[in-house]
């Protein structure tokens, strides 16, 4: 396992608590203050004992070795930092470091392309002479929160250094955004660079500044984006990272705006994609002005036709964590439908490959953060708050402070009742692989789901695609009745609770017979009893491009008529369905939130004795007891 550092001698201080960075006293009884600036720890956490009011705060121009707007001159990036004043007189402390492309002048009105298309653009790969012309309209873009706000108030009283830094092309910052490459890589990279000794910073009146105040060991941290920075940053090994925090982040631009060879857009941004995200976050200055071409070379290269894995998104993806040094807390939001799911699960999956000291804790809220006051009771009968959790985590990584925090559970977990619990890894490694075969012996009725034999009757089931007029609540709802726009499946009313834990995954054997392609969407849902009039929950959602069957880097055309396999995963989860309740398989085409939608009228049929879920159960095939 990778250790912190050893950054200052330990000595005692009053009431028992520990002061880190003063000299160990003299006798055994402690002296009534420290004689020099220390920080306090107290129950393995620092204290606020710095003033605030007495704070320096400065403005740092970073000089990067890039030059993002063609301007022939190196871009710089702006930063603020609070730091204690003691700094000023010797005393060297650790910086907590939040990066964000929303600081200022973000574009609100934004236009976005339409996702009302008369075809779905990749049929035309089939034929040409079908492609006709998407209408293209506006649609309003509300400012993305910059979560969770300020942070210098709580960590510079405790001995830290806040930074604030504005993302390459955004607010303060030379250059233009480019949505999560290589160049906001190194431009964030750059302010730790500079942290360390390693780049040039300056003053608004261009006199160079050194970070003589820190002891270069840098804490990330931040929500959504502003979460996503420190995982593109971490790939990079960057000597002085020691921790992130990436809360509700990114870890592949190609998971947030596309799933498996369909464009799919996130929750509650119908529409958006990797270039109306530059022109929100550089401004409409830049985007109209000096950055318009840049923003052009994106909405190309991004590819809304194919949908496919392309190099664009190969140089935004940071799921390979080989030179990972730093030690990563990821906070996640099981219902968050902007940054899927995937996006934790992917990460966690390649940290626990490559051995990285990590931590998790998954809630039940949507984007962003649990909250501060959310707490949890520890096996040990300790109870800490989010808040101190993460205080803790920054004082283990970045003052050194042993408080035990690498010896708890790794993986913190909000429950559907709301109660925390804690387990040893995630996914459960007690989840067993189950296939729940989806049945059918009526074309024209709702199925069934099964772990035992399918019927030896061997019917298909259609269905017709208006997702452009029928909303997916509608197709999800009243799965007991036969429905011309969508398929459900359902299991008996379960004997126990059954949790999963991971990736569910679906294997559909169908065709599509009139179009040549369409959209494809699996949505798994509990319902309660038979007759229960309690609206069904969609656990989660999963989304597939038929043309995309042998991967999502390769578009190949379908048949029409014939019947093929395809085997996609849906968004990860960690969720009981209660006894009593019902699991249920949706399977419509289009769906209004987050897939383009054509003009109704495509014909899909599925062959359900050659189609199932496999469903990771705690516990295995016995728990399901059907």
């Amino acid at each position: 396992m990778r250790r912190p550092p050893y950054l200052s001698l330990l000595g005692v201080g009053m009431s028992g608590a520990l002061v880190l960075g003063a000299a160990p006293a003299a006798s055994a009884a402690p002296p009534a203050t420290p004689t020099t600036p220390g920080i306090v720890v107290s129950d393995g956490m620092t204290q606020p004992v710095f003033s605030l009011d007495d704070a320096i705060e400065e403005r740092v121009y970073v000089q990067t070795s890039l030059d993002t707007d063609h301007d022939g001159s190196p871009d710089r990036i702006a930063i603020d930092i609070s730091r204690p004043r003691e700094t000023a007189t010797g005393f060297k402390v650790p910086v907590i470091f939040e990066h964000s492309p929303y600081r200022k002048d973000v574009w609100e009105d934004v236009p976005y392309p339409s996702v009302l298309v008369d075809e779905l653009p990749q049929n035309g790969l089939a034929d040409r002479s079908r492609q006709r012309s998407a209408d293209v309209g506006v649609q309003r873009a509300t400012a993305k929160a910059n979560l969770p706000g300020s942070w210098d108030d709580y960590y510079v009283p405790r001995g830290y250094a806040v930074v604030l830094g504005q993302s390459i092309g955004t607010g303060d910052s030379d250059g233009c955004p480019t949505t999560g490459d290589q160049a906001e890589t190194l431009g964030t990279k750059a302010v730790i660079d500079w942290l360390n000794g390693r780049a040039r910073g300056y003053d608004a009146n261009g006199a160079p500044v050194n970070a003589d105040w820190t002891t270069g060991a840098v804490g990330m941290i931040g929500a959504s984006y502003n979460g996503t920075l420190p995982n593109q940053v971490a790939t990079t090994g960057v000597k002085g990272l020691k921790t992130i925090v990436p809360v509700a982040a990114i870890s592949s631009w190609y998971d947030y705006y596309r799933a498996n060879g369909l464009v799919v857009a996130p929750g509650t941004y119908q529409g958006e994609d990797a270039d109306v995200l530059a022109m929100f976050t550089g401004g409409r200055a830049r985007s109209e002005g000096r950055c318009a071409d840049e923003f052009a070379e994106i909405t190309e290269e991004q590819d809304r036709v194919t949908g496919d894995y392309t190099k664009f998104w190969a140089d935004r993806d940071y799921l390979d964590a080989r030179k990972v040094e730093a030690s990563v807390f990821v906070v996640h939001g099981l219902n968050d439908w902007n940054v899927k799911t995937e996006h934790f699960a992917g990460w966690w999956d390649e940290l626990t490959k490559n051995r990285v000291p990590r931590k998790l804790w998954l809630h039940q809220g949507g984007h962003g953060g649990p909250g501060s006051t959310a707490s949890v009771t520890l096996p040990n009968g300790q109870t800490w708050t989010y808040k101190q959790t993460e205080n803790r985590w920054f004082d283990y990584w970045l003052w050194n402070i042993r408080n035990g925090i690498m010896d708890e559970p790794t993986a913190v977990l909000q429950r559907e009742n709301r109660i925390y619990t804690t387990y040893r890894n995630w996914p459960d490694p007690g989840a067993r692989e189950v296939a729940l075969k989806l049945a059918a012996t009526s074309a024209g009725q709702p199925g069934t789901l099964t772990t035992g034999r399918q019927p030896s009757r061997n019917v298909e089931q259609s269905f017709v695609d208006e997702g452009r007029t029928i909303h997916p609540d509608a197709l999800v709802a009243d799965p007991d009745a036969a429905s011309a726009n969508r398929l459900a499946y359902l299991s008996p009313a379960l004997a126990a609770d059954v949790r999963f834990s991971g990736r569910p995954e679906m294997r559909l054997r169908m065709a599509i017979g009139n179009k040549p392609d369409a959209n494809l969407t699996v949505y798994l849902v509990d319902y309660g009893p038979a007759g229960s009039t309690a609206a069904p929950f969609v656990v989660t959602r999963g989304w597939m491009d038929p043309q995309n069957r042998k991967g999502p880097s390769r578009t190949e055309p379908v048949r029409q008529g014939k019947l093929y396999d395809y085997r996609w995963t849906l968004e990860p989860k960690d969720y009981v369905f209660p006894a009593g309740h019902r699991i249920g398989v949706v399977v419509f085409s289009s769906d209004q939130e987050y897939t383009l939608l054509p003009f109704g009228g495509t014909e899909l049929r599925v062959a359900p004795n050659d189609s199932e879920l496999r469903l990771p159960v705690v516990g295995g095939r016995g728990v399901l007891g059907f």
